[in-house]
């Protein structure tokens, strides 16, 4: 399993795009190069002259996400001068060793936006869930973490139970469903704290343009307030995101998978050997492919087969909680 959207890709080439007997040519770059360089030394020892040649004038070359142009190439220096960030990629440095992949039939910026577009598409059929813990107060309780804006509804909240009628204050000992409720306010939000001091909340993310407060109903001030949410997926900003961060389960990484793979081929005619490489995984997970015509459906139904189960395990999990008013009852 991966840990970070960096895996996360490595994956999808590893079991999907790339196979292992037909890898498109690669080198490794001998020194390394800052993002304004245009000449990328490469290790000529790893390369047959056919492969080395690939690398005139007009081709492609990708070093981590970014794309470069080649313009001359020097067979006795094992040099290349280049046009960086092609394509819509950005220039950007690289360590010497970093793997250089020649004409690239699928572009690393390519899977990870495509890794990105289908984290972003899970929702609202599977979702995050993310558990807070407030100090219960009359009014409002603004949300101020860094992603609390992607914050959608509650799904259960418990809190600390004061038993009156036993003539003693129970607190910590007894815990019950509470009614809490959600409420949006602009971005950004200002508001006079405790203290009388003037705070603002702000989110510049990608995520909705909202600040959440949440409003608890039937609890003593003071008093700890569990809330379980129900949570849209952080959209990845860069490889190292970890998918812990980002709100995904380990589980949902063959959903991603099926849906990069889907997503990259289609439209395209795609290499026979991956074509081969993709029926073969599909046959392995029960989802036979009669054709290459037909590898781009085979991964969208077997990516909804995975999806329906997943949303079947959530809703087990998290069943749907009684909402009146927007408010939530445990």
């Amino acid at each position: 399993m991966s840990t970070n959207i960096q895996g996360l890709v490595d994956r999808t080439y590893r079991e999907y795009l790339e196979p292992m007997d037909d890898l498109q040519p690669y080198t490794l770059l001998t020194s390394s190069l800052t993002d304004s360089a245009t000449t990328v030394s490469f290790n000529g020892d790893l390369l047959t002259q056919e492969e080395e040649d690939i690398m005139e004038a007009g081709s492609i070359i990708e070093i981590g996400q970014e794309l470069m142009l080649c313009k001359t190439l020097s067979t006795t220096l094992d040099t290349v001068d280049v046009v960086r960030g092609v394509r819509g990629t950005t220039a950007s440095a690289h360590s010497s060793g970093a793997t250089i992949k020649i004409a690239p039939p699928f572009p690393r910026k390519n899977v990870f936006d495509a890794v990105c577009d289908q984290i972003k598409n899970l929702y609202p059929t599977l979702f995050a869930v993310e558990t807070k813990s407030v100090s219960a107060k009359v009014g409002y309780i603004p949300l101020s973490g860094t992603s609390d804006n992607y914050l959608v509804a509650p799904i259960s909240a418990i809190s600390q139970m004061t038993d009156f009628s036993a003539g003693s204050d129970e607190t910590g000992i007894i815990y019950q469903g509470v009614a809490v409720e959600l409420v949006d306010l602009p971005n950004p939000f200002t508001y006079t704290d405790a203290d009388g001091n003037s705070q603002t909340i702000t989110y510049t993310n990608n995520g909705p343009n909202k600040v959440n407060a949440l409003q608890v109903y039937g609890v003593s001030s003071g008093h700890t307030v569990f809330v379980t949410f129900k949570k849209k997926f952080i959209e990845p900003t860069a490889e190292d995101n970890t998918l812990a961060e980002i709100g995904l389960e380990n589980e949902y990484e063959p959903i991603i998978m099926a849906g990069v793979a889907a997503q990259i081929i289609a439209g395209r005619d795609i290499p026979t050997a991956t074509a081969d490489y993709i029926t073969d995984q599909l046959s392995t997970s029960t989802f036979p492919v009669n054709s290459a015509a037909n590898i781009r459906t085979s991964l969208l139904r077997y990516q909804n087969d995975l999806i329906e189960q997943a949303r079947k395990d959530l809703r087990a999990r998290y069943p749907e909680p009684v909402a009146l008013n927007k408010i939530t009852y445990a």
